[in-house]
């Protein structure tokens, strides 16, 4: 069972830096639409998108990536709360 949580907390991590990655590359531009960040786009935005239903953009600042990323850390605790770590 521990091996099925550190894969699950792996993965999760691995997900929130996708995440960093695809918000630290609206900085640059054109970075969005390169063919590495149309693929982490591809990851990231069908989960990013509930979120910005919920909370609209606050004049230029999106802020809805930040509460996605706190949800991630959420499960993360979830998963060692749950298999006990």
């Amino acid at each position: 069972m521990a091996a099925i949580a550190d894969l699950l907390l792996f993965l999760l991590t691995i997900y929130s830096y996708l995440v960093i990655a695809y918000i630290l590359m609206s900085w640059f531009p054109n970075a969005r639409e390169s063919n590495f960040g149309k693929m982490i786009g591809s990851l990231v935005e069908p989960y990013l998108a509930p979120f910005r239903k919920i909370i609209p953009p606050l004049g230029m600042i999106d802020i809805s990536p930040i509460v996605a990323i706190l949800a991630l850390s959420f499960a993360r605790y979830g998963v060692v709360a749950l298999f006990g770590m």
